[in-house]
């Protein structure tokens, strides 16, 4: 593995975290960080800090808000993507905390173990194990890359970094990515058909204006 992904993992968690108050620190912090990297994957994350650079930290938190919270299309809960509102979903995710606590690992109780943010954080704290659980969920991460695309959301350059760092080629469109996705789904499953249609476009998130 190259040495420099733990650290394209760590930062792609730092930067998809909610931007309170902490986050003018939190993102030079990591802006300065990339800059020593050698590693192809960092290109993206940092012309994501330059997207956001500069705007107001009440402006980037309602857009992230709008962006992740308001749409099952960009929801960052991978096992959505997958499971849909099932009772198989269940049993995913508390397949991840197990998965999690056999690597010594002990996520925050108030997150489900399938926040994106919280997997970045154990593949940089536990790599090969950390890197096999992205890998595991590369369907739902090309979806939730390819919507944020649609969207016209700089956030999309996050997933491109994350993506880049696993092995073989992304699915060529979004038939791929969802076949890949329905690999295995509950008969009941009801999450999938969200991310079937196309999301209209809208303004870059970074002006505040994203739907």
């Amino acid at each position: 593995m190259n040495p420099a992904v733990p650290a394209v993992h760590q930062a792609a968690a730092l930067l998809l975290g909610y931007p309170g108050p902490d986050w003018p620190a939190r993102h030079a912090l990591v802006r300065d960080c990339l800059t020593e990297l050698t590693t192809p994957a960092a290109t993206p994350l940092l012309r994501f800090c330059a997207a956001v650079d500069g705007v107001p930290v009440l402006d980037l938190a309602a857009a992230y808000v709008r962006t992740f919270d308001r749409s099952r299309r960009r929801t960052l809960h991978l096992t959505y993507y997958t499971d849909g509102d099932t009772r198989r979903r269940g049993g995913t995710l508390a397949g991840l905390k197990s998965r999690y606590r056999d690597h010594g690992w002990a996520p925050p109780e108030d997150e489900l173990p399938d926040h994106l943010p919280l997997m970045l954080e154990f593949a940089a704290r536990c790599p090969a194990p950390g890197t096999a659980l992205l890998r595991d969920h590369r369907a739902a991460l090309e979806l939730l890359r390819m919507a944020l695309t649609d969207h016209g959301s700089p956030y999309a350059d996050i997933l491109c970094a994350v993506c880049d760092t696993l092995p073989g080629p992304s699915p060529a469109d979004r038939a791929a990515a969802l076949a890949l996705a329905r690999g295995g789904p509950p008969t009941e499953s009801v999450g999938l058909a969200p991310f079937a249609a196309t999301a209209p476009a809208t303004t870059p998130l970074a002006r505040g204006t994203g739907q």
